[in-house]
């Protein structure tokens, strides 16, 4: 026995050896493990309401999501009254004021938001049964006023005002809209006009016709049982009224009859908007939906896919390019690969970006490509399996989109038996560059001249021109005439003569100026403080806290960044001294040296283009004289960075026109201060500046 032994433990020391030395071989991967996964609990009220319930005892909490899945909605003359709509559900309802519902919700630490088909509520478990009926209340019996539609109707205007100026939004409106078309609901935008036919009887007939239960899924998850949660659902949701809402009809949409760059002139751009789009039907109960997932993980899912490492690592083209492919049971949906690039490589981003898409297409990708991309999407599945909200939109998506009841039980077997061929079937479906649009939102000026002679494969790609609302235009005209013997020195005369004229702006010995910003959600307070003495102080705070603070004293100056005061070389003392004047435009008229270099267009106004050093160019409005734009040229880090300055909403104080907007730009960021007071000859002192 005792040697039997001996034997068994030479033998396992003989296969620690051999398998110290197999760790140098890949193990081949095991069989994709089986999902068990937890099914909810259903029920259906008479009136058409499906209630799935996720019972989870971790955590004394209960979150109740609300999902209406009608088709897409037109709204055409009228766009606009679906974002009315859901603005105004959840303000109280026929039984309880706004402000009474409103403080019921914070008193019970709780949340509840509504969109225009669609609700979310979440608290603790205790205060469940009441937040069921303050949803059902608000969702059955809204309380449509007025005064509140009034509201809700200016903030919406007020909102697309601001987004007439921003890049990135006009350029995703327009390629929705050239995409799919202007009369279909995902083409369709919305307009202040839009917005003004909008009354508030077209937001009750929306709510009456959409807002119903023959399409609605009702989702709770939490700390409930099934039994209290059909008691509740049937005591506050019984009541909703039965209807089937309108069948609808649009317009079919159709790709390019062959690839073209559609370019849309944004002389505000600092940079350039990048998308290469395509329709593709797709749908997730598709047999390759799942290998389209994954070919588009590998072209551009994120910061290992091909259009990331070939835009940023390898060209340092953008901050990122990525790709993206949709899917919709009821319409044709879009693939895109996108990228936001600097304006000198905008035609050769789009040269990058086509070349990325044809080679996968047309090449296999590799096995590693492929294998990393498995573990990528078996890695996400698996930690979402740790959530209770998981489940219940797996079995939300079966329901809606008619999948398989297996589906998400079979998913990792599925992504395991995806194969290099299964790929690049797929790409070649639904990726092309055949009949693909390439929409361009960039300025003009800069990037056009480039762009038109752009080909790929030997091919020329020609250059169609739109506004800002999809409709096609002439090419824009950037050799505009300027009146003949007009000089530098005029154009500034005209604008210091247009803001309040050379004495008065001599007789001012200082200003203040105060004002405020919001980034990434927080409040930025600007503080800013010259005299004609060279005497400038600017103060950036956040949360009270000074974040960026520059000063200048006559000779000597300082600088404190991050904490840390560093004091103002003279060659630094003598550019910040440029722009402590408190009117630069009357050194110019002393000093000289400025010249005209042509005119543009800033926003939709034509500009007298004054080139005032190497680095900084300044931007007068032909028409009115007033300043519109500063570009400067700075170093940082060994690279070149445009900084941009915009001057809007010019207002008098003490006989003088200041701009009461100011938008600085830098990259891809844009902060936009709003000037809050502007005092002359008051409100500075010499303590300012030490």
């Amino acid at each position: 026995m005792k040697k039997l032994y001996i034997l068994f433990i030479a033998a396992l020391a003989t296969f620690g050896v051999q398998a110290q030395v197999d760790r140098s071989i890949m193990p081949k991967p095991g069989p994709a493990p089986e999902i068990n996964l937890a099914e909810p609990e259903s029920f259906e009220l008479s009136n058409g309401l499906k209630v799935m319930v996720v019972e989870n005892h971790k955590l004394p909490r209960v979150s109740i999501q609300l999902t209406i899945d009608n088709p897409p909605i037109l709204e055409g003359d009228k766009a606009g009254v679906s974002s009315l709509t859901g603005s105004l559900l959840g303000l109280g309802s026929k039984n309880i004021s706004k402000d009474d519902f409103n403080e019921e919700i914070d008193f019970l630490g709780a949340r509840l938001s509504f969109g225009s088909q669609s609700a979310f509520a979440s608290s603790l478990s205790k205060y469940f049964p009441r937040m069921m009926e303050l949803m059902a209340d608000a969702a059955i019996n809204p309380n449509f006023t007025q005064e509140e539609f009034e509201k809700e109707k200016a903030k919406l205007i007020t909102g697309l005002k601001a987004e007439e100026k921003d890049v990135s939004a006009i350029a995703g409106r327009v390629q929705r809209a050239l995409a799919y078309g202007k009369d279909h609901p995902y083409g369709e935008f919305t307009t202040e006009e839009t917005v003004n036919n909008v009354k508030l009887t077209d937001v009750l007939q929306f709510y009456r016709k959409y807002f119903v239960p023959a399409n609605a899924y009702l989702v709770v998850i939490g700390d409930v049982t099934f039994d209290q949660v059909k008691k509740l659902t049937e005591e506050n949701f019984t009541s909703w009224t039965k209807a089937v809402p309108p069948s609808l009809s649009f317009s079919q949409p159709n790709d390019a009859q062959y690839t073209q760059i559609n370019f849309v002139d944004m002389p505000n751009a600092v940079q350039s908007e990048i998308a290469v789009q395509n329709l593709v039907e797709l749908k997730m109960k598709d047999d390759d939906y799942l290998p389209a997932l994954v070919a588009n993980q590998i072209l551009g899912g994120g910061g290992e896919g091909r259009l990331f490492l070939n835009l940023r690592e390898d060209k340092g083209y953008t901050y990122g390019s990525y790709s993206a492919i949709g899917n919709d049971k009821y319409e044709v949906s879009r693939f895109r690969a996108t990228a936001s690039v600097r304006n000198v490589v905008t035609d050769s981003s789009v040269v990058e970006i086509l070349k990325e898409i044809d080679q996968i297409v047309n090449e296999p990708v590799t096995e590693k490509e492929l294998a990393n991309t498995k573990a990528k999407y078996t890695g996400r599945f698996v930690l979402a399996l740790e959530q209770p909200q998981t489940i219940a939109n797996y079995a939300l998506n079966i329901e809606k989109e008619g999948l398989p009841k297996d589906f998400y039980k079979t998913y990792l077997e599925r992504i395991d038996d995806i194969s290099i061929e299964d790929v690049q079937n797929a790409a070649k479906k639904y990726f092309s560059t055949s009949n693909a649009r390439v929409v361009v939102a960039g300025k003009g000026s800069e990037v056009l001249e480039n762009l038109e002679k752009v080909s790929v494969n030997g091919k020329k790609i020609p250059v169609l021109y739109y506004d800002k609302t999809g409709k096609k235009t002439a090419k824009p005209d950037y050799n505009a005439e300027m009146p003949e013997g007009l000089t530098a020195t005029a154009i500034i005369e005209k604008y210091v003569d247009a803001i309040g004229g050379k004495s008065k702006l001599e007789s001012v010995e200082s200003y203040a100026m105060s004002a405020t910003a919001e980034m990434q959600g927080m409040k930025l307070e600007m503080e800013m403080k010259k005299t004609s003495k060279d005497q400038f102080m600017q103060d950036v705070k956040m949360m009270g806290n000074s974040v960026s603070k520059q000063v200048l004293d006559g000779d000597k100056g300082y600088a404190v960044g991050q904490g840390q005061r560093k004091d103002l070389s003279p060659e630094e003392i003598e550019k910040v001294k440029a722009e402590s004047a408190t009117f630069p435009e009357l050194n110019y008229l002393a000093v000289g040296g400025i010249a005209l270099d042509g005119m543009e267009t800033v926003g939709d106004k034509k500009a007298y283009k004054i080139k005032v050093t190497d680095t900084k160019t300044v931007y007068y409005d032909a028409e009115t004289g007033l300043k519109l734009q500063e570009v400067t040229i700075a170093e940082m880090q060994g690279q070149q960075v445009k900084q941009t300055l915009m001057f809007d909403d010019y207002k008098e104080v003490s006989g003088i026109l200041f701009p009461y907007k100011i938008t600085q730009s830098m990259g891809p960021q844009n902060i936009e201060f709003i000037v809050t007071e502007i005092k002359v000859n008051d409100g500075v002192s010499p303590a300012d500046f030490e």
